[in-house]
């Protein structure tokens, strides 16, 4: 039987990259899944006929996390299409580099409304609805552990998620709802070549920290969006989880 099967599952940020590639994967293990996305209509649209094309079942959401009614409404859609939500990933995320002497007001508070008061906000809303077993999972970074230059604002952001998931793992333990995040690496998507990271001298430094000898594929982060989501991660709740190939 599939891990997931009769699950129903929300994923943020859902239209391309690592986002994408969890929806697939959730969706592959008998989850009914909702693909969010915030400007990305045709790319949600692919994503869930891919999902269909491997006879799964998922449905495109819009909708910006960092608005309480936003939020509220890719959860209620995923209630009202589906009867019930047990599975919440976090994935909603956006990353802009600056030094110190260049960060502004907009630098920090785009990235942290998406980033921290995105995960709350959705998390507030889907609490709302989760029996027993429910899964949360948090996509942070590795940068809370590797700190670079240039990041402050980002690196704040996902430390932040970091704690956020342990409060959270300990407000919610007593409904037997479990709170997890996974932290990658650099990961090869649609946003780190926009962003002019791959083959970057920041890409060639973090592969040349990285033990396993290669960057990041959605795939490697999808695979544990899984665990984290069934039955096998029972046991698990309040932790980060490192994928980044060994880099620290």
């Amino acid at each position: 039987m599939s891990k997931l099967a009769g699950k129903v599952a929300v994923v943020t940020g859902a239209s391309k990259g690592i986002g994408a590639a969890i929806a697939k994967a959730l969706a592959a293990e008998g989850a009914s899944v909702v693909v969010n996305y915030a400007s990305s209509k045709a790319g949600a649209d692919a994503v869930v006929a891919d999902i269909a094309a491997a006879n799964g079942k998922a449905i495109a959401v819009g909708g910006d996390v960092s608005k309480a009614a936003d939020a509220q409404g890719i959860v209620n859609a995923a209630v009202e299409t589906y009867g019930r939500l047990d599975i919440l990933v976090n994935n909603s995320g956006v990353y802009e580099f600056a030094t110190l002497e260049e960060i502004t007001e907009e630098h920090f508070h785009k990235q942290f409304n998406i980033n921290v008061l995105g995960t709350l906000l959705t998390t507030q809303a889907a609490a709302k609805h989760f029996g027993e077993g429910a899964s949360v999972i948090n996509v942070s970074s590795v940068v809370t552990r590797i700190t670079p230059p240039a990041s402050a604002v980002y690196s704040g952001t996902k430390g932040a998620v970091d704690a956020i998931t342990g409060v959270l793992a300990r407000e919610l333990g007593a409904r037997k709802i479990r709170v997890n995040s996974i932290n990658p690496g650099v990961v090869v998507t649609e946003g780190t070549h926009a962003a002019g990271i791959i083959d970057s001298d920041f890409d060639k430094a973090a592969l040349a920290q990285t033990p396993l000898g290669r960057l990041g594929q959605p795939d490697d982060i999808a695979s544990i969006a899984v665990f984290l989501a069934s039955d096998d991660a029972r046991w698990m709740t309040g932790e980060s989880l490192i994928a980044s190939g060994g880099m620290r």
